[in-house]
């Protein structure tokens, strides 16, 4: 079987910025196992596929190097770049139907956003060692469903975090997101996700569906801009809509090509 296959940079306007994402368009279904290996063959964060399933719509699909996950933000921007740009698609909004549901995407000035669904973190405390691990003394904890939500004192605490990934890794079911307000931008983040093969997401859409309630909460805003500042750094700008949120940004391709299985 042979495939087409794109890789797009995600929540940027940068080459070589923002999150990496492979993009895999199918006609139908195939085995899972055989989604999984692709993933792990691509090394990337995430590897989306998708499929047809009515007009403007399709089932979409993410994978990790080792596991599937039920929400990944930067993947469905780089699957509807895909679907704008190489499928030749004109009719906006589309929509994705996913583990984690309805899912649209709109296009606005060239910038693509995502109707997520908001996952409101609460206060929690946090495992034993959890704040060694990541190495910085922690003010507020939370848990949203599967993702921890940590907040530090500042921007250069979060900037200047080297966590401990084999001994993160064992603590969480999923992730853990830094986050601080931001020198420049209304707050900044990073994501750890070590248990399911990733050290560190560049860029996360569905981090920004745990931040942004609670930012917005916070600032007493709905309309924020949020930076990702991993090495490779990511721009969002965050619409809290209580149960949804907005997340807009850019795409840039970097490969296009065919892969055989």
């Amino acid at each position: 079987m042979k495939f087409d296959i794109y890789q797009v940079a995600a929540f940027t306007q940068e080459r070589f910025g923002g999150n990496p994402a492979a993009v895999v368009p199918l006609n139908q279904w195939i085995d899972a196992s055989v989604m999984q290996k692709i993933a792990a063959e691509n090394n990337l964060s995430e590897t989306a596929f998708f499929v047809p399933s009515g007009a403007s719509e399709w089932e979409i699909r993410w994978f990790t190097p080792t596991v599937e996950v039920p929400l990944c933000g930067h993947a469905t921007l780089a699957s509807a770049a895909v679907i704008r740009s190489k499928l030749g698609h004109d009719e906006w909004p589309i929509k994705l139907q996913s583990a984690s549901g309805p899912l649209l995407v709109d296009i606005e000035s060239d910038a693509f956003v995502l109707d997520l669904p908001a996952n409101k973190p609460v206060p929690t405390g946090l495992p034993d060692g959890m704040q060694v691990a990541l190495g910085a003394p922690v003010s507020e904890s939370f848990i949203a469903k599967d993702l921890y939500l940590v907040i530090l004192d500042d921007e250069a605490t979060v900037a200047n975090l080297t966590p401990d990934f084999a001994a993160l890794g064992p603590m969480i079911e999923h992730g853990v997101i830094a986050s601080a307000a931001g020198d420049q931008v209304d707050f900044v983040s990073r994501f750890f996700a070590p248990s399911i093969g990733i050290d560190e997401d560049p860029v996360t859409g569905a981090a920004h569906c745990v931040l942004t309630p609670y930012w917005s909460h916070r600032l007493s805003k709905k309309n924020l801009v949020a930076r990702q500042i991993s090495s490779r750094v990511g721009n969002l700008k965050c619409e809290d809509l209580d149960q949804r949120v907005k997340l807009t940004g850019y795409a840039v391709f970097y490969l296009s090509g065919q892969i055989s299985v």
